[in-house]
């Protein structure tokens, strides 16, 4: 009994005063689990991958320390993989986990299609993976969390609308779910009956100095845009940037709307209105997730769980 208490093992039933009489013990003596010898007395590796395309990008980060928490509940390492959005890294990512270093992994793919993640649960993996958009559950045990990236980006842009802004300028990326946050700028516009021009889009690095020169050609323009909602908050960063050393002021002459909510949002000045995603949260429901395929918990088809966002305005709208 006490071996199922030390390895977490939900296998059999105990009671909670037994589990915790044992946790007592454990404390009191100093002991901790050797994860080696666990390793070499079965045929797991006790290990889950996280997989990410940017560890400088902050959301990214808070996202992974939310599977850590997942992870030392349940005595297992945690590896982290930054691919930088690249498909080849992602790919030499996946043939890694191939080799049997981990037991299962929760990624965020630019490139990876579910039928090569399929390849991987075939071979005994477990597989939960951040969504840009709501992907309906198959019959294979791939799992996804999701935020509505169209219907968040479409809440941002009407708040703007509202403001009274008709001349709403888009920074975008070819990167992750900009294209879908891209989406939710154009349904807010059509559905307000104002024009796109095309010309106020702009596709950059999916970074502080992406949106610093997206918006660096906006400026250029001669009818400026009174407003900008950026596709993530670094590139909403690098947009206000460009617009102070212009001389003009947010939200005065120019406002600007972010998309993730980084810890630098409420930091910077002005402080960034943007939409919001409980990043430690959605980690560790991956990672919930994850475990609950790793104890065979998890219903045989796959599984989708939407995940909620809010709109933070701040002082620079």
């Amino acid at each position: 009994m006490v071996s199922y208490v030390v390895n977490n093992n939900s296998s059999i039933t105990i009671p909670d005063e037994t589990r915790q009489r044992i946790l007592d013990a454990m404390d009191e003596l100093g002991y901790v689990p050797n994860i080696t010898a666990r390793r070499l007395r079965s045929s797991k590796t006790y290990t889950i991958a996280g997989i990410i395309p940017d560890i400088t990008n902050p959301f990214y980060p808070a996202f992974e320390r939310g599977i850590q928490d997942v992870v030392n509940q349940n005595n297992y390492d945690l590896i982290i993989y930054n691919t930088d959005g690249d498909a080849a890294m992602e790919r030499k990512c996946l043939e890694s986990m191939m080799q049997g270093r981990v037991d299962g992994i929760v990624g965020v793919f630019f490139h990876i299609r579910a039928m090569e993640l399929i390849n991987l649960i075939e071979q005994g993996l477990s597989v939960v993976r951040l969504e840009a958009m709501p992907k309906m559950p198959g019959s294979v045990p791939l799992d996804n969390i999701y935020i509505d990236n169209i219907a968040a980006s479409r809440a941002a842009v009407e708040y703007l609308i509202g403001q009274g802004h008709t001349r709403i300028g888009m920074l975008t990326s070819k990167e992750g779910p900009a294209r879908f946050r891209e989406m939710g700028y154009r349904e807010a516009m059509l559905a307000h009956q104002i024009t796109i021009d095309p010309e106020l889009t702009r596709v950059g690095e999916y970074s502080e100095d992406g949106g610093y020169q997206a918006m660096t050609q906006l400026l250029s323009l001669s009818a400026l845009p009174t407003a900008i909602f950026a596709a993530n908050d670094l590139m909403a960063m690098g947009a206000m940037l460009a617009i102070r050393e212009k001389n003009l002021t947010i939200p005065d002459d120019i406002a600007v709307m972010g998309f993730d909510d980084i810890p630098t949002a409420k930091l910077v000045y002005p402080s960034l209105s943007t939409v919001a995603q409980s990043q430690r949260e959605m980690g560790r429901t991956a990672a919930k997730m994850l475990f609950e395929r790793l104890e065979g918990t998890a219903p045989e088809h796959g599984r989708s769980q939407e995940m909620p966002f809010e709109l933070i305005i701040r002082d620079s709208t």
